[in-house]
């Protein structure tokens, strides 16, 4: 196997993180040393050629090659196992619809959402339950990194340069979670919803903001938790992009939506009938520009373009009556979700 990438001599392990560190090629942790053995090991594992390009991103004019992938993966602190998934991310980030120039240099502070699906995520121990966005799981959390090291060390995504974000989230270290898929689930798995089939594996990215996490301890009916939810979105409301939303639910609250059957279609209807805001309220709260108008008041403005516009996620602890709702960045002019097989 031919590794095309340039070599850097180093002592020992501590000289080879410094040397990554006067360098800028980390995210400010340590990383693991890219050692031509443990490259070859990633590709390996993904059945990819060093050269094979996975994304081209066309603002930048910047190839995005599997053995630079693969040096990024092995920094992130990846098992080989992962390299798929991280190959399948980054191939989404390439894709129009996602429009990665958008997100990566706005000022809004978005970061790449990933949600895999599929049996892979029980293969991999990815976690879907407790503590869903924190640390404790090295698949979740290494898979997240590395897409923002290849953005960071391939692409040039640098804060302060092309990433003019102006405060930023935490998800920019690592924003990657598994669906809940099991039988307390209400619905089918989210990447069925992109037309693949339950046995096959897939990752969704999502150009979001931070978890937005609300708490309904009195409702015993899914109409009285979305109400809840969706009394919070309106408030998010910041723009009149009408982004998309991802909406996740732990254990409890599955538990009340499953009893009484709603389906994910159902939940995405009652959110977007739910979540107008009148035109007049969003010049008040300063997001719409003019003066308030009688017509105003009447003028109902949906907080998505359509229903299917709510990622609808079943993910988080069994216990607790917490979820929460994602905002994305842009909107149909801006930045879609994008979903690909992990292969």
């Amino acid at each position: 196997m031919e590794l095309k990438a340039r070599r850097h001599d180093a002592k020992d392990v501590g000289d080879a993180l410094e040397l990554c560190y006067a360098n800028g090629w980390t995210d400010g942790l340590p990383v693991i040393p890219p050692t031509a053995e443990k490259v070859e090991a990633m590709l390996t594992a993904a059945k990819l050629d060093p050269q094979h390009q996975l994304a081209f991103i066309e603002n930048r004019q910047v190839k995005v090659t599997a053995e630079k992938v693969a040096i990024n993966a092995v920094m992130a602190g990846c098992k080989p196992e992962y390299m798929p998934v991280v190959a399948a991310a980054i191939e989404a980030l390439a894709d129009p619809k996602y429009g990665y120039h958008g997100p990566a240099t706005s000022t809004g502070g978005s970061a790449v959402f990933m949600l895999v699906n599929g049996p892979i995520a029980k293969k991999l121990d990815m976690n879907s339950g407790d503590n869903l966005f924190g640390p404790g799981w090295r698949a979740n959390a290494t898979i997240g990194r590395a897409v923002r090291l290849v953005m960071r060390n391939v692409i040039g995504t640098l804060p302060g340069e092309l990433d003019r974000s102006s405060m930023g989230h935490g998800g920019k270290y690592s924003y990657c979670i598994a669906e809940n898929e099991t039988d307390s689930s209400p619905w089918p798995p989210f990447h069925t919803t992109r037309g693949f089939s339950r046995e096959q594996n897939a990752v969704t990215v999502f150009a979001a903001l931070a978890p937005h996490q609300i708490s309904n301890q009195l409702s015993a009916t899914p109409d009285g938790i979305l109400e809840t939810m969706c009394a919070s979105m309106r408030i998010s409301a910041g723009s009149n992009r009408k982004p998309q939303y991802a909406m996740v639910f732990p254990g409890e609250h599955q538990l009340t939506i499953k009893k009484a059957g709603w389906t994910r279609e159902q939940v995405q209807n009652f959110c977007f009938e739910h979540s107008r805001t009148s035109l007049a309220e969003l010049k008040r709260i300063h997001v719409a520009p003019g003066e308030v108008t009688a017509d105003d008041e009447k003028n109902m403005v949906t907080l998505v373009e359509t229903p299917q516009d709510f990622l609808v996620i079943a993910a988080g602890g069994i216990a607790g009556v917490q979820s929460c709702f994602i905002p994305g960045w842009g909107g149909k002019n801006g930045s879609q979700s994008v979903t690909r097989e992990i292969k």
